[in-house]
């Protein structure tokens, strides 16, 4: 792990059962502190007992998909955690419809873990909000 960036809490929603873990130990490795969920319900389950700093969502998942997680997200805090879109599909309305759904970014699948370190190394994370 960078020693200038302290290990965040990650949140990791995706329903293929290898990639999920195969990002787990990357980020762990990278000193994260990592939660994992293989549905939109369960993420939103842990986004709500967990103080997380960044969530790593699958669009395309079974059931709620990550669209719909993240306006779920967004309309109980609209700044944490951090909201990153993981997707198959990179064009300028993937982008936009990321967006207006509440992510703060997105990355491309299969995920780059360069580009995946140097995004969250790059993230300035708001300040935790009271959880009453």
């Amino acid at each position: 792990m960078n020693p200038a960036m302290p290990g965040r809490s990650i949140l990791i929603v995706e329903d293929n059962a290898d990639a999920r873990e195969a990002m787990r130990m990357l980020l762990e490795l990278d000193g994260h502190t990592v939660e994992v969920a293989a549905e939109g319900t369960e993420a939103l389950e842990i986004v709500r007992a967990k103080d997380l700093d960044i969530a790593l969502v699958d669009i395309g998942l079974p059931g709620i998909d990550g669209y719909e997680v993240a306006r779920r997200v967004r309309a109980a805090d609209p700044r944490r955690p951090l909201l990153i879109a993981l997707t198959g599909y990179g064009q300028p309305e993937d982008r936009q419809r990321a967006v207006e759904a509440g992510f703060d970014s997105l990355l491309v699948k299969p995920v780059d873990p360069v580009a995946l370190a140097e995004l969250l190394a790059t993230l300035e994370i708001p300040g935790r909000a009271s959880r009453g």
